[in-house]
């Protein structure tokens, strides 16, 4: 079974900034959405990122202006670029892959931000 593997957590001070990577441990094809979501303490999980297999880009208003995903076709990988970190940025960033037949997850990251 292929799984998403994220790399580039961990613990950074307000203002700083994390690249979080994802990419498959095995081939998957048609990924059509990869998106990256985040999940807090005492809150819902939250889509945070998603960008479409022509480039095509969203985002959550609270991290508009500060984070940037980006996606290499040829890699099948994602990344997320966060700027600005913010505490209440810290949580657990799931990597997502949404293909025509199956939506595959990642096993978290964790992204701790200290003020």
């Amino acid at each position: 079974q292929v799984q998403l593997v994220e790399s580039g957590g961990g613990l950074v001070q307000a203002g700083g900034s994390l690249r979080l990577s994802c990419a498959p441990s095995g081939s998957i094809t048609s990924i059509n959405v990869m998106g990256w979501y985040r999940l807090a303490p005492g809150k819902q999980r939250e889509l945070v990122a998603a960008i479409t297999w022509d480039g095509s880009t969203t985002y959550a208003d609270s991290v508009k202006g500060r984070f940037t995903i980006s996606r290499d076709n040829a890699k099948n990988s994602a990344y997320l670029q966060m700027n600005s970190l913010k505490p209440e940025d810290t949580a657990v960033y799931y990597c997502n892959f949404v293909t025509s037949t199956f939506n595959y997850w990642g096993q978290g990251t964790q992204v701790t931000v200290s003020s």
